[in-house]
């Protein structure tokens, strides 16, 4: 379908400082969806410059967390398009997946009966694919019908989209490939960052004692699930629980030194942090109590 009529689909890219990444994102997407959006929040590089060259929208709003930036960017732009693809910049479309959208949105038979589409997310560290730990595929709901959708907007690091009515899943990959973190530094100083928001949203959601999702509902819902367990697994001890998971059932050795890092980092020394900050929190939290 290269080269027909753009498909009735808005494309949205998050971006703050974003020269790096956003031209191979914004090039992934070309020529074939109907609008293309950028959604800034303060950048002072090139990326504005950048979007504006693409032929994208820019809009400004300031940032509070990404649930709350795609709050703001799904109902405050003139969204005309029936469908919309969510990005991040550190995102592209694989030919594979747009293929897929492609074939998918121009089949009415099929796409009147769906609210929304996971696609597979190919994470990326320092320049190298993640096959394993459980990493690959990451189903993610980035494609989805505008008037079905809906933001959880407790989430303080992540974001998750949520539609009413029918999911399914398309083939492809959405490479999401950081060059703003190649160097091990900026890594850890984002997730640092990050550690402190994820604990705060934890407490939050363990005192608010929210439902946990369903074991047997669908991917988003045995997630939900899942992360209620894991709030109330012993603090300090559940993070060597989930990098044994990941490394040694879900084969994360697969992926070679290069893999360790990121396995190691990501799911023991980012969880290591989490609960420590939790730790801190709610030891805070005790002091202001009358009495305490």
């Amino acid at each position: 379908m290269t080269g027909s009529t753009p498909l009735s689909l808005a494309v949205i890219v998050l971006t703050r400082n974003e020269e790096q990444n956003l031209p191979a994102c914004l090039e992934s997407v070309r020529g074939w969806c109907s609008e293309l959006f950028v959604v800034d929040s303060g950048s002072t590089d090139g990326t504005v410059n950048l979007a504006r060259a693409a032929g994208a929208v820019v809009a400004t709003h300031p940032f509070e967390t990404h649930a709350h930036q795609w709050h703001w960017a799904l109902d405050a732009l003139s969204i005309r398009a029936d469908w919309v693809l969510a990005l991040d910049a550190d995102q592209r479309v694989s030919p594979e997946l747009r293929q897929a959208i492609e074939t998918t949105l121009a089949a009415p038979e099929s796409v009147s009966r769906t609210s929304g589409y996971y696609v597979n997310r190919r994470q990326m560290f320092r320049g190298r694919w993640i096959r394993y730990g459980g990493y690959y595929p990451m189903p993610l709901l980035k494609l989805f019908r505008r008037s079905a959708v809906s933001v959880d907007l407790r989430e303080r690091v992540d974001h998750h989209f949520t539609v009413a009515g029918r999911v399914a899943r398309l083939t492809g990959d959405l490479i999401e490939d950081n060059a703003n973190e190649l160097a091990i530094f900026d890594w850890i100083a984002k997730h640092n960052r990050y550690a402190r928001l994820q604990a705060e949203e934890e407490l939050e959601r363990a005192r608010s004692g929210e439902p946990g999702g369903r074991l047997f509902g669908h991917r988003d819902e045995r997630i939900r699930w899942a992360k209620a367990r894991w709030r109330h697994l012993p603090l300090l001890v559940r993070p060597f629980l989930y990098f044994s998971y990941r490394y040694v059932i879900r084969f994360g050795f697969l992926d070679g030194r290069n893999g360790f890092v990121f396995h190691f980092m990501q799911a023991l020394w980012y969880r290591l942090l989490v609960d420590v900050n939790r730790q801190e929190l709610d030891e805070a939290a005790r002091r202001r109590l009358p009495g305490s």
